[in-house]
């Protein structure tokens, strides 16, 4: 049993096969503490294993999706402490999450917030949305993998903008630079993450799977190794039963029934 507050991150259950995760820190724009950071990788971890769960939603609230690290835990750490607090482990249950992810942000999305929003597979940002890595600003560099995500997603001279000015962009840059999937009203983000979130739950859960996990195998290796990985996911598809329930109701000129099989 976890000993985790049960406050600080919401789970709830919107529609068939979705999970929404909702950090729930608004008194600190939904920092991330220890014990948050904690809640996150048990909740990912554990509706990965859920077979009712076909893909996660991860939203803030109005004013944050999240502002980053919470200060408190860091002011007077050691690199000792750091080590001790295993995060590596912490962002590596997010990182490992099989199954589609979209992050709905609005507000905030700085520091370990940005970094959060670019482990998602989607993400659906609003026109007040802020995105940013100002950790050189405290003195700091960041530690959850925006040096290496950030830089793949938008590439060298944008991630550096970024990394080594502190200053936050707009959504409209992001999305531009392809760091942000959608750009809409603040009020129709979630909405439209649960939206989006809907039209995975109806498609081939093996197939999205192994589609996330060749996208992000091209980020690891180089070409010759990622086609090959493709070659092999393509072919396991074949072993599925949507694969014949897909290409049937084309032939048949119906709607497809997936069963995530």
């Amino acid at each position: 049993m976890s000993d985790t507050p049960p406050d600080i991150l919401l789970e709830e259950r919107p529609a068939e096969g979705v999970a929404l995760l909702r950090l729930n820190r608004p008194e600190v724009f939904n920092a991330l503490n220890l014990a948050l950071r904690r809640a996150l990788a048990e909740a990912f971890r554990r509706l990965d294993l859920d077979a009712s769960v076909r893909v996660i939603v991860l939203a803030g609230g109005p004013r944050a999706f999240c502002a980053g690290a919470d200060l408190n835990e860091y002011v007077d750490a050691t690199p000792v402490d750091l080590l001790q607090r295993r995060h590596d482990l912490l962002w590596g249950a997010i990182a490992a999450c099989s199954k589609p992810v979209i992050a709905a942000v609005n507000g905030h999305a700085l520091g370990g917030g940005c970094e959060l929003a670019l482990h998602a597979d989607l993400i659906v940002a609003g026109h007040g949305a802020r995105f940013g890595q100002p950790e050189v600003k405290v003195g700091i560099m960041p530690g959850g993998g925006a040096t290496q995500r950030l830089t793949r997603a938008v590439g060298k001279h944008a991630a550096l903008q970024m990394l080594l000015l502190g200053d936050p962009i707009n959504p409209e840059t992001a999305q531009r630079w392809g760091l942000v999937s959608e750009v809409l009203d603040d009020t129709a983000v979630e909405p439209r993450a649960l939206a989006l979130a809907a039209q995975l739950v109806a498609l081939p859960a093996v197939a999205l799977r192994l589609v996330k996990e060749s996208v992000l195998m091209a980020m690891e290796t180089p070409l010759s190794a990622g086609l090959a990985f493709e070659r092999a996911a393509f072919q396991t598809t074949f072993a599925t039963a949507d694969k014949h329930e897909g290409m049937r109701a084309r032939l048949d000129q119906r709607a497809a029934k997936f069963e995530g099989r």
